[in-house]
């Protein structure tokens, strides 16, 4: 797993139920590979004999195995999976932090709110190409701040296709789409550190450039960052009246942003 124990209230969950699944499966298919290869090897033809040996046919007791371990593995795998995925979508009804994040093609844009005063926000830009080469600038990808040892909600816009949010190491997406709002709902450790997020919904031609990093830093470098913005000036909403999505399934082409040179500029 590309995560490490204890890095959200989420992740040990997700880690728990692949691992299981992994285990349950390797058994499943140590049972299936060993009895195939008894089968090869009890039932090959030997020296003297023709055509083929005896075939056992309509034997209930064995389709019935056959049907009902499938159904109950199937059944379980369900089971375990609605379970913890209704305690990963369960919503923090009060969060400390909340963050709002638009993806648009092919760059992220970040809005921090604030108790009590007008919310700061980050604009990205395409991620670029080092000069003279195809390999992507790390410098020019956007990055998104959370605290550590808090509870936070996300909510998830798209100002123009479907995209979708993933932090690598939360173990979780959740898709981005036109004109719908979605959320999502976890704790952080106090674990600090750098981690990847990306694109994950094919959103067009620089899909695999949407990418961003996620800086974990303490509830103190937080709100300094945050102070840092609004010193910037980087003050007040960037909501959907910046979608180039029009609401009606169509793209309004005098605001589509989808080229990078037309992006907007970090902060602008």
């Amino acid at each position: 797993m590309p995560s490490q124990p204890g890095l959200t209230n989420h992740v040990d969950r997700i880690m728990g139920l692949w691992t299981t699944s992994w285990i349950v499966l390797l058994a499943v298919g140590l049972i299936t590979w060993g009895l195939m290869i008894w089968a090869a090897v009890a039932y090959r033809r030997r020296k003297g004999q023709t055509g083929l040996p005896v075939q056992l046919r309509y034997h209930m007791p064995i389709e019935i195995f056959f049907t009902i371990v499938p159904v109950i593995l199937v059944a379980g795998f369900f089971a375990f999976t609605a379970r913890d995925q209704a305690i990963i979508e369960e919503p923090i009804e009060d969060p400390d932090y909340s963050i709002t994040v638009y993806g648009k093609r092919w760059a992220w844009d970040f809005v921090y709110d604030r108790e009590g005063q007008e919310p700061v926000h980050y604009q990205s830009i395409q991620v670029q190409e080092e000069p003279d080469s195809s390999q992507l600038d790390a410098s020019t990808l956007p990055t998104l701040v959370l605290p550590t040892n808090s509870s936070i909600e996300i909510t998830l816009e798209s100002r123009d296709v479907a995209h979708s949010f993933w932090i690598v190491e939360f173990l979780y997406k959740k898709d981005m789409l036109p004109g719908v709002t979605n959320h999502m709902y976890f704790e952080t450790g106090d674990q600090e550190g750098i981690l990847a997020g990306k694109c994950a919904e094919l959103c067009g031609e620089f899909h695999s450039a949407m990418l961003f990093n996620v800086e974990l830093v303490s509830p103190e470098e937080y709100d300094a960052y945050l102070e840092s913005l609004e010193q910037q000036g980087f003050v007040g909403p960037i909501d959907e009246t910046l979608n180039t999505h029009t609401g009606d399934g169509n793209i309004d082409p005098e605001r589509d942003e989808s080229v990078d040179t037309t992006n907007e500029g970090e902060g602008e």
